[in-house]
C-alpha cells in the first residue's frame, strides 16, 4: 500500500515507517501552529517560541497517532492477527493487519483500542497541562500540552464515526456481524457509511473554501476522498474474499486456451483469434515452450 515508505525502528518486532507523505501534513502542522494557534492562544512570545512550540506540537501529534496505532496492533497481536509494519502518512496513521479478524469479537476489541487509548492520552495531556501550571506556572507548557490533549480528544471521537473504515465503522461492522453472522454484509452496510460520511466531508470542505477557510476546506476535500476510497475499496476486497475464499487456481483457470506461434502475422491474428474468437489475452508458443502473450491493448 505504501510502496514509498521508509523504516525508521521496529518496535516488538513491529516496522514503524514513514511514507513521504507525512512530509506535507508535517509541514502544515507545524506551519499552521506557528502561524496561527499558538499566537492566538499566547500572545506577545517570540517568534522562535510559536516556531519550537509548533515543532514540540507536531511531533507530539504524530506520536499521538503512532500510540493510538500501536494501540491496536497489542491488541491485534493478543488476539493472535499479524501486524506487519504501522504506516505513517498523510492522514495519520495506519496499522496494517497481515489478514482480517477472524471473529466478530476480536474486530470489535481490536477497532476499540485506538480510540481508548486516543482518550487515554487526551486526558493524560490536560493533566500535565494543569500539572504544569500548578508546579512551573509555565504558559508555554500549558499551551502544547492542552493542544495535544484536544488533538487526542478530537482524534478519539473522530474515529468513533461509524464510517469505515474509520475504528467506529469496524466496531460497527463487529455489532453487525455478530448479530446476523455475517462479515460481506456487515462489510457492505458500513462500507456504505464510510462513502456517505466521505461525500458529506468532501461538502463540507467546498463550503468551507466558499467561505474562506482555505486550509480546513481542502483538508476535508482530502480526507473526505480518502475515506471515500478506502471504503469502497475495503467492500470491494471482502467480496473478493468471499467469492475466492476456498478455491484455488485451477477453479478458474482456462485449460485448453487458444494459442498462436510467433509466426502468426498481426492481420492473421485479427482476423483468425480476436475477431472469431472474441478473446483479448493470447498466449504465445512454439512446441511446449510459453514464449509470451499477445493482447488487445498491445494493438
Amino acid at each position: 500500500m505504501f510502496s514509498n515508505s521508509v523504516k525508521i525502528f521496529s518496535l516488538n518486532s513491529i516496522g514503524i515507517k514513514v511514507d513521504p507523505s507525512w512530509l506535507i501534513i508535517a509541514s502544515l502542522v507545524t506551519w499552521s501552529l506557528s502561524q496561527g494557534y499558538f499566537p492566538e492562544v499566547l500572545p506577545n512570545a517570540s517568534p522562535m517560541a510559536y516556531l519550537s512550540m509548533a515543532l514540540v506540537g507536531m511531533f507530539g501529534l504524530f506520536a499521538s497517532l503512532l500510540l493510538h496505532e500501536i494501540a491496536h496492533s497489542i491488541v491485534a497481536r493478543h488476539l493472535g492477527v499479524t501486524i506487519n509494519s504501522i504506516t505513517l502518512f498523510i492522514f495519520g496513521g495506519i496499522a496494517e493487519l497481515e489478514a482480517e479478524p477472524s471473529s466478530a469479537g476480536d474486530e470489535f476489541w481490536i477497532a476499540l483500542a485506538g480510540p481508548v487509548m486516543s482518550f487515554c492520552m487526551a486526558f493524560g495531556f490536560w493533566t500535565f497541562a494543569q500539572a504544569a501550571w500548578l508546579v512551573f506556572s509555565s504558559q508555554v507548557f500549558v499551551a502544547v500540552f492542552s493542544y495535544l490533549g484536544l488533538v487526542n480528544l478530537v482524534l478519539a471521537i473522530f474515529n468513533l464515526v461509524p464510517a469505515f473504515p474509520l475504528d467506529g465503522g469496524r466496531v460497527l461492522r463487529a455489532y453487525l456481524w455478530s448479530r446476523n453472522g455475517d462479515v460481506l454484509a456487515a462489510t457492505k452496510i458500513v462500507a456504505r457509511s464510510g462513502i456517505f460520511f466521505g461525500y458529506l466531508l468532501m461538502v463540507l470542505g467546498v463550503m468551507a473554501l466558499f467561505q474562506g477557510a482555505v486550509f480546513a476546506g481542502i483538508w476535508q476535500l482530502m480526507i473526505g476522498g480518502f475515506i471515500l476510497i478506502a471504503a469502497r475499496a475495503s467492500y470491494a476486497s471482502q467480496l473478493a474474499r468471499k467469492v475466492f475464499e476456498g478455491n484455488d487456481v485451477s477453479a478458474l483457470m482456462e485449460r485448453y486456451p487458444i494459442t498462436v506461434g510467433p509466426d502468426m502475422t498481426l492481420l492473421e491474428f485479427a482476423n483468425r483469434i480476436l475477431v472469431v474468437y472474441g478473446v483479448s489475452f493470447v498466449p504465445v508458443v512454439e512446441g511446449s515452450i510459453l514464449l509470451g502473450h499477445i493482447n488487445q491493448t498491445i494493438l
